[in-house]
């Protein structure tokens, strides 16, 4: 078994079973950004650009927006199969975990919280100080460059980049590879995702499990699963 020192997750769509963090948003106030998506997808704006864009959709339905409406919206997601369970099992060989997620900060905060990750990054909103939402926040995670993250967390822990994996659902999540890394296409979200996993030669795992990944990463069952 080959060592491993880190692993890292995207969030939506990976350790939680809904596909984007924004897109609950959306779905509560009625609003929908595909042609704005679309060029973001293509890289014709940036997350800023794209963040600014829905949130600006959002304030002008609803100038008045508190963190706890914001925050109602997540409620009934669920955290995807196996997710907690794999997590414990990392830490439990004393393996880094990590998020690294261009979703909602507060949402994706909470599910680090509750899987006791080792650290996370995400993109905010900014409130005022009685908890309304003013805007968007500048952009931690540049969804088409997460590599940026992963290079900083490797720096800062002197981690081995050969010794680190990468999870993710979207095309975008290919850049969490980073010179050396390893990358598991999970559950794909779209066509687009697959076709670029294919394209990239990464492993792509079909289902919705998370102790899926378990044997590309070390080559064994994943512990439940040992007869």
């Amino acid at each position: 078994m080959s060592e491993v020192q880190a692993v890292v997750f995207d969030c939506d769509g990976v350790l939680v079973n809904c596909g984007s963090s924004w897109q609950m948003i959306h779905n509560h106030f009625g609003t929908e950004n595909y042609a704005m998506l679309e060029k973001f997808l293509n890289k014709e704006i940036t997350d800023d650009e794209f963040m600014a864009n829905d949130v600006g959709m959002w304030l002008k339905l609803q100038p008045e927006i508190h963190l706890d409406e914001i925050m109602r919206c997540f409620s009934g997601v669920k955290l995807m199969p196996g997710a907690r369970a794999v997590i414990e099992e990392l830490q439990n060989r004393g393996i880094y975990v990590a998020i690294v997620s261009s979703g909602v900060a507060r949402f994706i905060g909470t599910i680090a919280h509750m899987l006791k990750v080792d650290d996370w990054a995400a993109n905010d909103f900014s409130w005022d100080k009685d908890g309304y939402l003013l805007g968007a926040a500048p952009s931690k995670v540049d969804s088409h460059d997460k590599g940026l993250m992963i290079a900083k967390l490797a720096k800062i822990n002197g981690f081995d980049t050969t010794k680190i994996w990468s999870i993710g659902d979207s095309s975008t999540d290919l850049s969490m590879k980073i010179p050396g890394s390893h990358f598991i296409g999970f559950n794909p979200a779209r066509e687009r995702a697959k076709d670029a996993f294919i394209t990239a030669g990464v492993p792509i795992i079909e289902g919705n499990n998370l102790t899926q990944i378990w044997s590309t990463i070390f080559d064994e069952n994943f512990p439940d699963t040992i007869n």
